[in-house]
């Protein structure tokens, strides 16, 4: 008696067929122009013109495609999520960085200020005989 699985070949057919992948077929998918990351790099979150950059990069990715020039397209797609990364890196790290860094400064400070105290409340007597 056989307890294994049912196999393949008992299998009953699925109902609907499947269109296949283009993968399958041997040809390459569409590159994405990532043309929304771009817009919104552009706007809200333009470091060094970056975002602008990656936009006509992502305009230029979107033309080709539909001009069906693949390569190019796949080439500008690259360059313009190249640039939305480093857009969108520079536009987080950098404002981190900054507070960061501000947040040091002002602990830095205030702990300067408490070993100072002493010495901005130093009382002078008003007499002299030190100099004696």
């Amino acid at each position: 008696m056989d307890t294994s699985y049912p196999r393949e070949d008992y299998l009953p057919a699925p109902s609907h067929k499947r269109e296949p992948s283009p993968a399958a077929l041997g040809t390459s998918p569409l590159p994405r122009d990532h043309l929304v990351w771009s817009v919104f790099n552009t706007i809200y979150m333009n470091f060094c013109c970056l975002g602008f950059v990656a936009l006509a990069f992502s305009v230029k990715a979107r033309d080709r495609k539909v001009a069906g020039d693949v390569e190019a397209a796949r080439r500008f797609s690259s360059k313009a999520r190249c640039y939305n990364a480093l857009a969108t890196a520079g536009s987080v790290v950098l404002p981190l960085l900054l507070a960061a860094l501000v947040i040091t400064g002002v602990i830095h400070l205030s702990k300067l200020a408490q070993e100072s105290v002493g010495f901005f409340t130093y009382q002078f007597s008003g007499s002299d005989d030190e100099d004696k």
